[in-house]
């Protein structure tokens, strides 16, 4: 177990979508200031409820341990990465397009010290190949955080092939501050959660395909008789049916035809059938 280490004073992230204000929430409970960068003005506002929420509910759950309103008054939210300047840690959390996020990596170390560290929370793209658009890819590495990021209890720290081993040192720390587990992974296609867990839910996406059985049977083999916190495709819902099967293509790619998306995946995203945060999936959410 990681002996925790103090976060910076003053911690980014970029993109304010579900994972990158749960990340934010992390650090801020942590004690840290934080900015947290969104697109422009308009995603601005609704990036900053999603975190104000979570501090409450926080509070509502006796976890917070400070007024909300304190909590709240350490976070900042701006529309361009020179507000990160300053920051000792910064993680990217936007959408899984290598080209995207390298260009993310690219404007935050034109703003950041050069002992700053900068990570990406991919789940599945090439930590090496994002570090390539730094002048110091040294410094940079993978923190994978999970959905919902309050509630889990695990990071993933991905080491590139330049990371340095006091980067990874002090990253290993910083998660054990946030109250995380971290384990230490190279950088391998899918690491080791997401390959491990993209293998269940693939598998169980083609038994819903032949008609072995329901999701929800097929979820309850898992949690009742594996003792899995959550069924393989509830999960999915949760993670979204579109970044699964970006997942799996990439996979597919580089591991083989195993990793291969099953054609109700496929068809699902079609539909706009991406789980929760569409509504619908392999199941209904009518309150999302």
């Amino acid at each position: 177990m990681s002996a925790p280490v103090a976060l910076p004073a003053r911690t980014g992230v970029v993109g304010g979508g579900r994972m990158g204000a749960g990340i934010a929430h992390a650090l801020l409970l942590a004690g840290s200031e934080v900015v947290l960068v969104e697109a422009d003005a308009t995603a601005a506002p609704a990036a900053r409820e999603r975190v104000v929420q979570a501090v409450r509910r926080s509070a509502e759950r006796g976890t917070l341990g400070a007024a909300v309103n304190d909590v709240v008054a350490r976070l900042e939210v701006a529309t361009g990465t020179k507000a990160l300047a300053g920051c000792g840690l910064v993680v990217e959390a936007v959408p899984e397009d290598v080209e995207l996020k390298a260009r993310v990596f690219t404007a935050v170390e034109g703003v950041v010290a050069p002992d700053a560290v900068i990570a990406t929370n991919t789940s599945s793209l090439p930590i090496t190949r994002l570090a390539g658009a730094l002048d110091r890819p040294d410094r940079s590495l993978g923190l994978h955080f999970f959905n919902p990021v309050p509630a889990s209890l695990l990071v993933e720290v991905v080491v590139g092939e330049r990371t340095a081993a006091e980067v990874v040192e002090r990253a290993t720390g910083w998660v054990a501050t946030l109250g995380k587990t971290p384990i230490v992974v190279r950088d391998a296609p899918g690491f080791a959660s997401s390959r491990l867990g993209l293998a269940l839910g693939l598998e169980a996406i083609r038994m819903v395909e032949e008609g072995v059985a329901s999701a929800a049977d097929i979820d309850a083999a898992m949690t009742l008789g594996y003792k899995h916190p959550m069924g393989p495709l509830r999960l999915t819902d949760l993670v979204g049916l579109d970044v699964r099967l970006g997942i799996a293509r990439h996979l597919a790619g580089t591991l083989g035809p195993r990793f291969g998306p099953p054609d109700l995946l496929v068809e699902k995203v079609a539909r706009g059938e991406l789980g929760r945060k569409a509504g619908r999936g392999f199941y209904d959410w009518p309150d999302s």
